[in-house]
């Protein structure tokens, strides 16, 4: 789910995860699965491993 939420943001579409309307992110975090600033300032995290574009 990580890969999926913070894609938008990967692509340059948007600072932050939670400023993307149509995520399932939003519902994930009023369940308490994920904090409301999630991936701040974690890009280096998120994408290790993969290939520069």
């Amino acid at each position: 789910m990580d890969y999926i939420h913070y894609n938008p943001v990967k692509h340059g579409r948007l600072a932050s995860v939670k400023d993307w309307p149509h995520s399932t992110f939003h519902r994930l975090v009023e369940k308490g699965v994920y904090p409301p600033d999630w991936a701040g300032g974690t890009a280096e995290i998120l994408n290790k491993g993969e290939r520069d574009e």
